[in-house]
């Protein structure tokens, strides 16, 4: 089955359906319906506060939903106790019992649900091996490090084969090289084991690279489920596009279309061949989605292109093999574009300068909602952990 076939009861681990819960006035998690398969690794992406962790805690019992049903493996769990549920939660703090050995941390819950003295050995060992901890396993958790703790939370949670892991932002307190080692392991040990890993994060990296699909959240509501791909580069909204991805947000109207082509015009009054998968219609009002690394900036026009408009160039800085150049055109719409280092050393602050993308690299979202602001200071305030996203200056 493909990552983004279609699912049947008995393929899923996981299921929602309508959930909804309430703290006081406010609405944590509101009418979430998700679908949760065998053996895949899927991430809740989303900024602080838009109620991934209240959704996974409610998937491992720690909270009750206010409507809707919750299902593991078929089984309706929506009002079973938290000990009960075939899950097991890898916190950010890993909770490691400081006075046990790692072959006593992991062997603590089988031990719990009454294995025999050489069941529990042979898991113990097996699960040591898969997180290749078998020669650490006579250490207390205070002679490991952070990855290697890391590891031993992993190899609990895996121990007593449950129907999913739940990882509760599990690599946020190790330093960006080791976070970057551990992903890698957290990939190898969930395609050797085969359990549904179900990650929450808001670090975009992080969920593009190690899952199968992506759930985006906002607002305690799901945006768009798919493949990193698919929320990449075709996100379902304008949130989506800035959440997932630095992302050029730029106002359009289109003034023709056909099928799912259509011609947009910018502000600048350039038209811009763009996509749809929605179908766009004549007179429509969008916005429009360029990647920064999607657009080109160069001094000289490219011969024979009519979308290429001229623009100034406000600040170029080098990033090691792309240069980040942040241009304006004649609409005062501010645009970034990420180009390579060669090209870059020509486009200093104040040069003149044309940009331009492929007809490919454009797609039409809906507009965003009556009040909103283009600006892009503004955007990064209103969401601190997205990315940069740019829209008129």
């Amino acid at each position: 089955m493909t990552a983004d076939a279609p699912a049947r009861d008995a393929d899923l681990a996981v299921a929602l359906a309508g959930v909804t819960k309430r703290f006081g006035e406010t609405v944590a998690v509101e009418r979430v319906t998700l679908a949760v398969r065998r053996g895949e690794l899927l991430s809740l992406l989303g900024p602080s506060g838009c109620g991934k962790t209240t959704l996974l805690r409610l998937v491992a019992g720690f909270e009750r939903p206010d409507a809707g049903a919750i299902r593991l493996d078929g089984v309706d769990v929506t009002s079973t106790p938290a000990h009960r549920r075939n899950v097991h939660t890898v916190f950010q703090q890993y909770a490691l019992f400081p006075h046990l050995s790692v072959f006593e941390n992991v062997a603590f819950g089988p031990r719990a649900h009454g294995a025999s003295a050489r069941e529990i050995d042979r898991r113990v060992r097996e699960m040591l091996a898969v997180v290749r901890l078998s020669d650490l396993a006579d250490r207390r958790p205070r002679q490991l490090s952070g990855g290697q703790q890391q590891r031993v939370a992993l190899a609990r949670a895996l121990v007593n084969r449950p129907s999913a892991v739940l990882l509760d932002e599990p690599l946020s307190a190790l330093d960006p090289e080791l976070r970057r080692d551990m992903q890698r392991e957290l990939q190898r040990v969930q395609a050797e084991v085969g359990v549904t890993f179900v990650l929450v994060t808001h670090d975009r990296e992080e969920a593009l690279a190690l899952s199968h699909r992506v759930a985006v959240m906002s607002s305690g509501r799901v945006e768009q489920v798919g493949t990193p791909e698919d929320v990449y580069e075709r996100p379902a909204s304008p949130f989506v596009a800035g959440f997932v991805g630095a992302a050029n947000l730029l106002p359009v109207h289109v003034e023709h279309a056909a099928g799912r082509a259509a011609v947009a015009v910018l502000a600048n009054g350039t038209r811009v061949a763009v996509a749809s998968a929605d179908g766009p219609h004549a007179e429509d009002r969008g916005t429009l989605l360029v990647r920064p690394e999607r657009v080109e900036v160069a001094r000289i026009r490219p011969p024979g292109n009519a979308a290429a408009f001229p623009v100034t160039v406000r600040d170029a800085v080098f990033h090691g093999p792309i240069v980040r150049c942040d241009v304006v055109d004649a609409a005062a719409t501010a645009i970034v574009a990420h180009v390579a280092a060669a090209a870059g050393r020509e486009l200093g602050a104040g040069a003149s300068a044309w940009a331009w993308w492929d007809a490919d690299a454009a797609r039409l979202l809906p507009a965003e909602p009556r009040g909103a602001s283009t600006d892009a200071g503004a955007r990064r305030e209103a969401a601190p952990a997205g990315p940069e996203r740019c829209g008129r200056a």
